[in-house]
């Protein structure tokens, strides 16, 4: 799960993800495409929105990616066409680039919708992004079980 600072969007996905799937044989981080947090715990409100849905993402810690990240993960899921770029741009090959995708695909497939950045909205953006993150969520839990 990779976003711009991995303090908002990301955490919220890593957490949401790891909720609807069994801990055994996935492994679910997330990363940013900066290292504007690095080591930083999530934004408070993504803590919050996580809490009232029963999820707690505080042992979580901000990191950049890194093309490393490409030989530890199967399948990289981006917030929005920013980081996407951003990401394809770190891909030593084809191979790394088929691994990227979207979120908002998994619901919105071939939209290339971006999931919005909340950090200068209020708590409601958070909820928001929260919901969509959802979704797109169970989808990729239902396709990883199959």
């Amino acid at each position: 799960m990779v976003c711009l600072g991995n303090i908002c969007r990301s955490p919220l996905a890593e957490g949401i993800l790891k909720s609807k799937l069994a801990t055994e044989g996935f492994h679910i981080e997330s990363a940013g495409t900066s290292n504007y947090h690095e080591g930083e715990l999530p934004d408070q409100r993504s803590i919050d929105v996580a809490a009232k849905h029963g999820l707690d993402i505080t042992d979580q810690k901000s990191r950049p990616f890194s093309q490393d990240d490409f030989d530890k993960y199967d399948l990289i899921f981006v917030m929005d066409t920013s980081n996407y770029q951003d990401i394809l741009k770190m891909a030593r090959d084809e191979n790394d680039e088929g691994k990227v995708e979207l979120i908002l695909n998994k619901i919105y497939p071939g939209e290339n919708r971006d999931v919005p950045d909340p950090y200068h909205d209020s708590i409601n953006g958070f909820e928001n992004v929260y919901q969509m993150l959802d979704e797109s969520c169970t989808v990729i839990a239902k396709e990883l079980e199959n």
